[in-house]
Protein backbone atom coordinates (compact mmCIF):
# COMPACT_ATOMS: atom_id res chain seq x y z
CA UNK A 1 0.00 0.00 0.00
CA UNK A 2 1.16 3.23 -0.90
CA UNK A 3 0.03 7.15 -0.31
CA UNK A 4 -1.67 8.90 -3.20
CA UNK A 5 -1.90 12.66 -2.96
CA UNK A 6 -5.07 14.00 -4.93
CA UNK A 7 -4.63 17.56 -5.88
CA UNK A 8 -7.96 19.33 -6.65
CA UNK A 9 -7.55 21.94 -9.28
CA UNK A 10 -10.45 24.72 -10.10
CA UNK A 11 -14.27 23.52 -8.91
CA UNK A 12 -16.24 26.01 -7.61
CA UNK A 13 -18.84 25.87 -4.55
CA UNK A 14 -22.66 26.69 -4.61
CA UNK A 15 -23.75 30.05 -3.71
CA UNK A 16 -26.83 29.19 -1.92
CA UNK A 17 -26.57 27.45 1.38
CA UNK A 18 -28.74 24.78 0.17
CA UNK A 19 -26.50 23.72 -2.56
CA UNK A 20 -23.78 24.04 -0.36
CA UNK A 21 -24.76 22.04 2.28
CA UNK A 22 -25.76 19.15 -0.42
CA UNK A 23 -21.64 19.62 -1.62
CA UNK A 24 -20.48 18.98 1.84
CA UNK A 25 -22.75 16.23 2.31
CA UNK A 26 -21.41 14.92 -0.82
CA UNK A 27 -17.96 15.05 0.64
CA UNK A 28 -18.69 13.87 3.87
CA UNK A 29 -20.24 9.86 1.76
CA UNK A 30 -17.26 10.02 -0.58
CA UNK A 31 -15.12 10.14 2.62
CA UNK A 32 -17.56 7.88 4.47
CA UNK A 33 -17.58 5.66 1.38
CA UNK A 34 -13.34 5.30 1.17
CA UNK A 35 -13.25 4.11 5.07
CA UNK A 36 -9.71 3.58 6.25
CA UNK A 37 -8.31 4.67 3.05
CA UNK A 38 -8.74 8.39 3.60
CA UNK A 39 -5.30 9.45 5.32
CA UNK A 40 -5.74 12.95 5.49
CA UNK A 41 -9.14 14.55 4.10
CA UNK A 42 -7.24 17.63 3.36
CA UNK A 43 -8.84 21.22 3.09
CA UNK A 44 -8.91 23.83 0.49
CA UNK A 45 -6.77 26.32 -0.61
CA UNK A 46 -6.93 30.17 -0.72
CA UNK A 47 -5.48 31.49 -4.14
CA UNK A 48 -3.05 33.04 -1.90
CA UNK A 49 0.30 31.42 -3.50
CA UNK A 50 4.10 32.32 -3.87
CA UNK A 51 6.56 30.36 -5.65
CA UNK A 52 10.43 30.26 -5.26
CA UNK A 53 12.34 30.04 -7.86
CA UNK A 54 15.87 28.02 -8.01
CA UNK A 55 17.96 31.36 -7.38
CA UNK A 56 15.34 32.57 -4.62
CA UNK A 57 13.52 34.98 -6.35
CA UNK A 58 9.72 35.00 -4.87
CA UNK A 59 6.90 35.97 -7.05
CA UNK A 60 3.18 36.13 -6.61
CA UNK A 61 1.22 32.90 -8.32
CA UNK A 62 1.55 29.04 -8.41
CA UNK A 63 3.39 26.92 -10.54
CA UNK A 64 1.59 25.86 -13.09
CA UNK A 65 -1.86 25.49 -12.11
CA UNK A 66 -3.66 27.20 -9.06
CA UNK A 67 -4.57 24.15 -6.98
CA UNK A 68 -7.66 24.85 -4.88
CA UNK A 69 -6.93 21.71 -2.44
CA UNK A 70 -5.67 18.28 -1.27
CA UNK A 71 -6.70 14.93 0.25
CA UNK A 72 -4.99 11.93 0.99
CA UNK A 73 -5.59 8.31 0.18
CA UNK A 74 -4.03 5.33 0.59
CA UNK A 75 -4.30 2.43 -1.98
CA UNK A 76 -2.67 -0.38 -3.46
CA UNK A 77 -1.87 1.07 -6.79
CA UNK A 78 -1.73 4.02 -8.67
CA UNK A 79 -4.62 2.98 -11.14
CA UNK A 80 -6.62 2.15 -7.51
CA UNK A 81 -5.97 5.84 -6.39
CA UNK A 82 -7.47 6.86 -9.85
CA UNK A 83 -10.19 4.93 -9.57
CA UNK A 84 -11.33 6.43 -5.90
CA UNK A 85 -11.15 9.85 -6.95
CA UNK A 86 -13.16 9.35 -9.89
CA UNK A 87 -16.24 9.44 -7.46
CA UNK A 88 -14.69 12.77 -5.49
CA UNK A 89 -17.67 15.72 -5.39
CA UNK A 90 -14.65 18.14 -6.47
CA UNK A 91 -15.17 16.64 -9.87
CA UNK A 92 -19.17 17.95 -10.00
CA UNK A 93 -18.04 21.38 -9.15
CA UNK A 94 -16.00 21.76 -12.19
CA UNK A 95 -13.09 21.06 -10.85
CA UNK A 96 -10.10 18.19 -11.75
CA UNK A 97 -7.89 15.90 -9.82
CA UNK A 98 -4.02 14.90 -10.24
CA UNK A 99 -3.12 11.81 -8.57
CA UNK A 100 0.56 11.86 -7.30
CA UNK A 101 2.12 8.61 -5.94
CA UNK A 102 4.26 9.33 -2.53
CA UNK A 103 7.32 7.12 -1.88
CA UNK A 104 9.29 6.81 1.13
CA UNK A 105 12.67 8.73 0.37
CA UNK A 106 14.87 7.04 3.10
Amino acid sequence: MANFVLIYSGGSMPESKIEQAAVLQAWGAWYGKLGSAVVDGGDPFTPKTKRIARDGTVSDGPVGTLASGYSILKADSLGAAVEMAKSCPVLHGGGQISVYETFKAI
